[in-house]
């Protein structure tokens, strides 16, 4: 799965460390999901989406091989 949280953080000016506090995860939580290596549970994905000002279908894409 693809996300675009990254991108999303720079339009902030936001921290992976900024944004954890604001959602209350770990910034290594941020990290891992950033990567690839971490699919968030829906009611992450929803705080995420919230707080990033974007719908969670934009922020995150499924991949051919999901």
């Amino acid at each position: 799965m693809k996300n675009k949280i990254k991108i999303q953080r720079a339009i902030y000016d936001l921290t992976q460390d900024d944004l954890a506090k604001k959602i209350g995860v770990s910034r290594q939580t941020i990290n891992t999901m950033e990567s690839g290596k971490y699919v968030p549970s829906t009611v992450l994905a929803l705080k995420l989406a919230k707080e990033l000002k974007i719908t969670v279908e934009e922020l995150f894409q499924l991949e051919k091989h999901d």
